[in-house]
Parts: C-alpha cells; sequence; structure tokens
C-alpha cells in the first residue's frame, strides 16, 4: 500500500493535538523583524509575536515564504517514511509558498508529489489540511485525499473584522484618509477570503457590533441550524474570539469547532484585534 504524507505550512495554525493526531508535516513562513529572521510559530511564538507587534511604531515585520530549497529539504525528510506527498499551502494570490514547493517537485522527480492551492488560509486551510488527512485514514488513495480537499475548498467561507486600519495602512493596503475616516468613526472593516484574495465585505461601528455581523453573514451563506465545521481566527482578542465562538454556536449545528490564533505570518498584515471565523459544511 502506498504510504502518502500530508504537507501543510504554519499558517494554518493547526492545534498541537491535530497535527500530532494524524501525522501532518508542517513547514513554517519566514518573519522578518529588522535584520532577524523567525520561522513562523517555531522560532517565534504567538504572545511574543503580537506584544512586539503592537509596539510597531513605522515599519512593519515583512513574511517570506519557505524558499524552494526549504522545501526541497523538507521534502526529502518527509519522503523518508512516504511514498508520496500530498501538499496543501496557503493561497497562492496571498503568498510564494505554492510557488516554492513546486519548484521543489520539479528537483524530486522520483517521489511522487500533489502540491494543492488551497485558496484559503488560518484554520480554512486547516480543515482543507484535514480532510485530506481523514480521507487517507480512511483509505483513500492521494489523488482521492486531494479530491476531498479540492471539493471543501470551495465550499469554505472566511470572514474576519480588524480592530484597526494601522496595520492595512502600515502595509501599503489603504491610503491615509481611509485610516483618518476609519478611526474617527470607529469603523471595522469586515473582509473575506474570496478566490483566494482579501475582498471587502461590509463594515460595523465597533467590534462589538462586528461579531453578530460576522456571524449573520455565515448565517446567510449555510443556514441557520446547518451542520458545519467551524473555527474562529483571532489575533491576541481572546474574549472577542470566545464570544464569536458562542455565537456560532448558537447558530449552527457544529460537529467539529476549534478557537485558534492568527499566525504571525498572517497577523502582520491585519494586526492584533482581528478576529474572524472559518465555516465549512459538515
Amino acid at each position: 500500500m502506498t504510504r502518502v504524507a500530508i504537507v501543510t505550512d504554519s499558517t494554518a495554525n493547526l492545534p498541537a493535538d491535530l497535527v500530532e493526531r494524524y501525522g501532518i508535516h508542517v513547514i513554517p513562513l519566514n518573519l522578518m523583524f529588522g535584520e532577524q529572521t523567525y520561522r513562523d510559530n517555531v522560532d517565534i511564538g504567538i504572545d511574543e509575536f503580537y506584544t512586539r507587534l503592537a509596539a510597531v511604531k513605522d515599519k512593519l515585520p515583512t513574511t517570506s515564504q519557505p524558499s524552494a530549497g526549504a522545501f526541497l529539504e523538507f521534502y526529502k525528510k518527509v519522503a523518508q517514511n512516504a511514498d508520496a506527498i500530498l501538499s496543501i499551502h496557503i493561497s497562492s494570490a496571498l503568498s510564494g509558498t505554492v510557488d516554492s514547493a513546486l519548484q521543489a517537485k520539479a528537483l524530486m522527480p522520483e517521489t511522487t508529489i500533489r502540491v494543492v492551492d488551497s485558496r484559503l488560509t488560518s484554520m480554512a486551510l486547516g480543515y482543507v489540511t484535514l480532510a485530506a488527512a481523514r480521507s487517507l485514514e480512511a483509505g483513500a488513495t492521494l489523488e482521492e485525499a486531494a479530491t476531498a480537499a479540492e471539493a471543501l475548498i470551495p465550499a469554505t467561507r472566511v470572514y474576519f473584522a480588524v480592530d484597526t486600519l494601522r496595520y492595512l495602512h502600515m502595509g501599503g493596503r489603504i491610503g491615509g484618509g481611509s485610516v483618518l475616516l476609519g478611526t474617527a468613526l470607529d469603523i471595522k472593516p469586515i473582509l473575506e477570503l474570496a478566490g483566494g484574495k482579501i475582498e471587502a465585505a461590509g463594515k460595523a461601528r465597533s467590534m462589538k457590533r462586528a461579531i453578530p455581523k460576522l456571524v449573520e453573514i455565515m448565517v446567510g451563506h449555510f443556514g441557520e441550524g446547518a451542520k458545519v465545521r467551524a473555527a474562529t481566527i483571532g489575533a491576541a482578542c481572546p474574549e472577542s474570539a470566545e464570544a464569536l465562538a458562542g455565537r456560532l454556536k448558537q447558530h449552527f449545528d457544529c460537529v467539529e469547532f476549534y478557537v485558534t490564533d492568527l499566525s504571525p505570518a498572517i497577523g502582520t498584515h491585519v494586526g492584533p484585534g482581528t478576529i474572524g471565523a472559518v465555516v465549512c459544511p459538515a
């Protein structure tokens, strides 16, 4: 029987017990604070990262995908105990991770490697990865597991609200006028990860109002009481994450639910206080 290994990247922020349970291999993205480079969720933890990010005054840390060389070494280690690799990653519209994975694949013709662009990130990527891992556990082939993952991608929804426009502005994603207006009115943009890209989906006048708005949008997609798998994604905002989790559980039949952190590689672009919801069909 072909032994298939599952690989994903650190932006999935899968709970550690699930990574261990399904033997998932996680390659970290890179985070640069000044001259110092850290491996996402390896060399710098969630709490330390968001504390340092909140203190940034004029220049955000930068992020980069694992290099093709890093992927090559990673794949070689994984292949020591596998005949094939299913590698599922953050949206190619947000990161060059998929491209690096494909470059490394081309350098390992002796190993069967299937690379999937999830067009998602955070726990949405996590659930897609879990779909593949669970298929393999049930006896699926490499292609069947890849199909299970790919089938979940268009059915998965990700919406989030940012607490401040400062980080989007510092990262060059919105202009200074928008920051001033948004700050004066305490507007919290609600964004969607759609088709692999971040799109505007609405706004709320406060984070307190953003939480029920996020739930309302999700209920509009899936229907009241729908059986789903869900998660919250938060950036140093545990109280908001718990409040959102409670509301999601009130409106959905959640067969699986996690309260997860937003990885530093993603959190640097949206900032502390960002809160979001991931929902996919059960």
